[in-house]
């Protein structure tokens, strides 16, 4: 955990340096480094290299900057507003630090930060946005690392959308009274009509949206995102589910979603939950349609966050048919469904050349009516088929699907918590399912998969299932006994 009063040794600032020189004194691979980190900017490159080496000379060539091909003396760093000492020779870089010191110039020493005035980030550039990411030196490839994730997160228009934001801060401040109206403008903008018309490279119509949007007195409109949560892990989460979190006013989320993934929305985002478990509901889904359109209507951002994929036993289409019956915005966003974390768990292949090209998803339940459903003559045909919330009904499976044909050794994978730390495996034969129903242990999310398939899989980490089925079988006699 962070020590609260942790304080930073180096405080992070923006230089400006447009039209200004910065100089690097340097021939090699360290001196090239800083010379493409700072090409990015609008600074007056000066590369001070006797005997510069090819690639450096051909990104001099490239890019313009000015080459001093002389020997170095502390008279080519005047008029610098930062000095780079990466030549790799310590002496030499010793010597630019306390010239450039003597002038007046902060200095940078490369992997010598005993010799730095200040520390270069790892960048994260959307020109004009910038993210910077420093350690004060103590770990240049950690900060590269969270600059890769950081630069995944962001979209790559978000730079255009904040130059359009600049040429409309003028008529912003003149036409909207400080506070609250201004501000809903500007969350109307970055996350509204403007910022999806950007994205999608219209920057006219972005242009016009933002207009209309700074000279209109209506209400900022509602969306909903329909967001799949994936099946418990975190690191799960689709890089476009997180951004909506994070824009997110309000996160309305079932009761399967890990508090971890719920914890990722914006820090002073409501968070209403609505989550249904078997026997327990907290509200009806008329209640959650009725509470989606509601919030719409407010001009709410909502990310509906459901288990898996929205789409898969998510009851996403009684969702949507509400929102675009009372006109409210919405889109869906897949997430990782748990039949392939559950998969994932056992390097189950779940199509196999040759063995099974074809799958279903399916819920144990469909087996309580009177005719066997069509899913089922798909499994005896070689489908692998993925069975959600079925632990309750697994003796009731295995029993019709071998009275319809299924062999009662067609191999059977079963996962509790998919994609979590705290998962439990167990495998064996459609004969074994039957001991899941006794088990009172598992009282997490239980995914079972059946198939010829299966039998690829790896279970060196999952216990049989047998082990548990004469226990099944001495309670099941029990309790028939029982007076």
């Amino acid at each position: 955990m962070p020590q609260a009063n942790a304080k930073l040794n180096a405080f992070p600032v923006f230089v400006r340096v447009e039209g200004e020189t910065v100089a690097i004194v340097g021939a090699g691979a360290e001196a090239l480094a800083k010379a493409r980190l700072i090409g990015q900017s609008s600074a007056v490159l000066r590369i001070i290299a006797e005997n510069a080496e090819p690639e450096l000379l051909a990104f001099i060539a490239q890019s313009g900057a000015s080459h001093v091909t002389a020997a170095y003396d502390a008279s080519q760093l005047e008029g610098a507003v930062m000095v780079f000492a990466a030549s790799g020779d310590e002496a030499l870089d010793r010597r630019v630090a306390a010239d450039a010191r003597g002038l007046g110039i902060p200095v940078n020493a490369v992997d010598r930060p005993e010799l730095c005035d200040f520390f270069t980030p790892a960048l994260v550039n959307r020109a004009p946005v910038a993210i910077a990411i420093g350690t004060e030196g103590a770990g240049p490839v950690l900060a590269q690392m969270l600059r890769g994730r950081i630069d995944q997160m962001l979209s790559p228009s978000l730079g255009s959308l904040a130059t359009l934001a600049a040429s409309l801060r003028g008529a912003a401040e003149k036409l909207l009274p400080k506070g609250n109206a201004r501000r809903r403008f500007w969350n109307s903008f970055f996350q509204g009509a403007p910022a999806y018309a950007v994205e999608a490279g219209q920057l006219s119509q972005a242009h016009d949206a933002a207009v209309d949007l700074l000279l209109s007195n209506a209400p900022p409109l509602g969306h909903i995102a329909l967001v799949g949560a994936g099946p418990g892990a975190e690191d799960l989460l689709t890089l476009r589910a997180h951004r909506l979190l994070m824009e997110a006013d309000v996160i309305v989320h079932d009761a399967l979603v890990p508090e971890a993934v719920v914890a990722m929305g914006r820090r002073d985002a409501e968070r209403l939950p609505v989550g249904k478990r078997k026997g327990c509901h907290s509200k009806s889904q008329a209640e959650i349609n009725a509470l989606l359109v509601e919030l719409g209507q407010q001009g709410k951002r909502v990310v509906r966050l459901k288990s898996g994929d929205p789409l898969v036993f998510g009851r996403a289409g009684e969702e949507m048919a509400a929102l675009r019956d009372a006109g409210i915005a919405y889109e869906v966003v897949p997430g990782v469904t748990a039949a392939f974390a559950a998969a994932a768990d056992f390097e189950l292949p779940l199509t196999l050349r040759g063995v099974s090209s074809s799958m279903v998803f399916t819920t144990g339940h469909d087996l309580k009516g009177n005719s066997l459903p069509d899913w089922a003559k798909l499994a005896i045909s070689g489908a692998t088929v993925a069975i959600y919330m079925g632990r309750s009904v697994a003796a009731e499976v295995a029993g019709r699907l071998i009275e319809a044909g299924l062999s009662p050794d067609t191999a059977v994978a079963v996962v509790e918590n998919a994609s979590l730390a705290n998962r439990r495996r167990f495998h064996g034969t459609l004969a074994d399912l039957p001991s899941l129903e006794a088990r009172g242990d598992l009282s997490g999310p239980v995914m079972t998969i059946i198939g010829d398939a299966v039998a690829g899989a790896n279970f060196e980490r999952s216990e049989p299932l047998a082990a548990h089925r004469n226990e099944g079988a001495a309670k099941a006699a029990a309790e028939r006994v029982q007076p």
